[in-house]
């Protein structure tokens, strides 16, 4: 079984001595599945791999990274290194002493996936837009079970408003209508990833982006049309004519942990907005000048619009500051949330 790893966007020749390129398709327990040129391996951990990431877990192999694997004459199959990454999907682990979990690796695109019924969550979207901004991929919106909704077209409108610069795509993986929209986002070379929460019908679109039964779909609950929790473990898999798209499992909480670039990215028209207050240190409550307020007021800014703003930027603010607070030899996430302001009064 020969695999065209151009196909799935290796641009890095060969290897390196008698070490051997492949993409990580699932980790379980520190066990890599890798697609090889030969075809799929699995591989073990080097300990020297193991010993570097102590104390940061996100230098560990993950779903889409490319690595370099030793075929040993013991028959031992090992990970020896991480190449480095282009873009990464992470988020804030839970706990007091939270850390970086890596979800994907050195995708091209993220796709928010958001059912239109029983009715789209716009924080959750936000939330994982900042998310999907700060990946370094490309972020866009997909309206999953499309078909459900009585005007698809005119929710996709109201979206749009949410997402300022994104694309919002309505889908139906049951109908197949949409999925068109989608494959330029897994041409050969390219990745895209799938971010949502359970039920979401992710694993529906992987299905129909391949064009085969690989993943496990359920049916959507009959008491409130919501979809039922599937997918346990992060994989990518191949899209036949090259490209890949990775699936994973539906994620209930999603902290921001290093995200105040995506988060400016995600509502760019609220930085816009903030830019154009007449004080720096514009706190848009009663000060003269705010654009903040004035937005408000005459409805091009909604208030919950402005209320999410607010919650995503004071949680990232703290956990910038959790973070620069460490010991200084522990991982550092974190860096300053920059000033939205430029002006001076």
């Amino acid at each position: 079984m020969n695999i065209d790893l151009t196909a799935l966007g290796w641009t890095g020749g060969n290897g390196a001595g008698s070490l051997r390129p492949g993409r990580v398709t699932r980790v379980d327990r520190g066990v890599c599945t890798v697609l090889c040129a030969e075809g799929p391996v699995r591989a073990s951990l080097a300990g020297r791999m193991l010993a570097t990431a102590a104390g940061d877990l996100s230098r560990l192999p993950a779903v889409g990274d490319w690595v370099r694997i030793g075929l040993w004459p013991d028959e031992r199959t090992t990970v020896e290194e991480v190449l480095p990454r282009r873009s990464l999907l992470s988020r804030r682990t839970a706990g007091k002493d939270a850390s970086a979990q890596v979800l994907a690796a050195n995708m091209d695109a993220v796709a928010v996936v958001e059912p239109v019924h029983p009715e789209p969550d716009l924080p959750r979207i936000e939330r994982l837009l900042a998310l999907a901004f700060e990946s370094g991929a490309q972020p866009l919106v997909v309206l999953s079970k499309a078909d459900l909704a009585a005007d698809a077209e005119m929710i996709t409108r109201d979206l749009a408003r949410v997402a300022p610069g994104v694309p919002v795509l309505p889908v139906s993986a049951e109908h197949g209508t949409g999925i068109d929209l989608l494959r330029p986002y897994v041409a050969a070379g390219r990745t895209l990833a799938l971010l949502g929460r359970s039920g979401a019908g992710k694993s529906s679109l992987v299905n129909a982006l391949v064009d085969a039964e690989v993943l496990t779909t359920q049916a959507i609950r009959r008491a409130d049309g919501k979809g039922r929790h599937t997918t346990t473990y992060r994989t990518l898999v191949p899209v036949p004519g090259g490209g890949a798209v990775i699936d994973t499992p539906g994620v209930r909480g999603v902290g921001l942990l290093d995200a105040a670039d995506g988060l400016d990215q995600a509502f760019a028209d609220v930085a816009e907005l903030i830019d154009c207050c007449r004080f720096a240190d514009c706190a848009h409550l009663l000060e003269p000048g705010c654009a903040v307020r004035a937005a408000l007021a005459d409805g091009e800014l909604s208030l919950r619009r402005w209320k999410s703003w607010e919650k995503l930027q004071r949680e990232v603010a703290y956990e910038t500051g959790r973070q620069r607070s460490r010991p200084r030899g522990g991982r550092q996430f974190g860096r300053p949330v920059r000033p939205r302001n430029r002006r001076s009064g």
